[in-house]
């Protein structure tokens, strides 16, 4: 048995730096393929009907309180960081009860798109930051999304704000 090649120090930490800059140049996802599968959790307690707005509002706004400055991290799920999908995620989880996909991309075909002008409550706002790089965030009411920033952490947007007006792609409404 031949014994594998060692790597050169320089040459192994080119290929980690280069990974690590693919990683964050696609930022929470890219987009391709089929739609993603959306789930009830049938042990939660109260299922919400999403309609219900006045409890979505009430229930993004408890989120938000209780994730505050929770700061941006890649992958992260947990209040020690956390990126913008994976909030989606756990927001939709927990105060919800459902399941929907972890990543950005999937998280575009988890439902039906909508015009911007018929937002409401719980639907997913998405933008693109950059060439491949996507961003997600959940419409609040009165123009408004709770997201991840990079930056500032868990933190409410104005979709009107200048960056994120100019950073506009598309909305989701989620099927269950």
């Amino acid at each position: 048995m031949v014994p594998a090649p060692k790597l050169h120090p320089m040459i192994l930490m080119k290929n980690i730096a280069i990974t690590l800059i693919v990683l964050l140049l696609t930022g929470c996802a890219s987009v391709s393929g089929k739609p993603a599968k959306v789930e009830l959790v049938p042990e939660f307690p109260s299922q919400v009907d999403l309609r219900n707005t006045e409890v979505v509002i009430r229930r993004l706004h408890d989120q938000y309180h209780e994730w505050k400055s929770v700061k941006y991290r890649l992958g992260g799920l947990t209040k020690k960081g956390v990126d913008c999908s994976g909030f989606v995620y756990l927001t939709y989880l927990s105060k919800f009860g459902i399941k929907v996909p972890k990543t950005t991309t999937l998280q575009l075909k988890a439902g039906n798109q909508i015009s911007q002008k018929r937002l409401s409550a719980g639907d997913l706002v998405f933008f693109r930051t950059g060439y491949s790089t996507r961003h997600v965030g959940i419409y609040l009411e009165n123009r408004r999304f709770v997201h991840v920033s990079e930056k500032k952490g868990v933190m409410i947007s104005s979709l009107d704000d200048a960056y994120w007006s100019k950073k506009y792609w598309k909305s989701i409404r989620i099927g269950t």
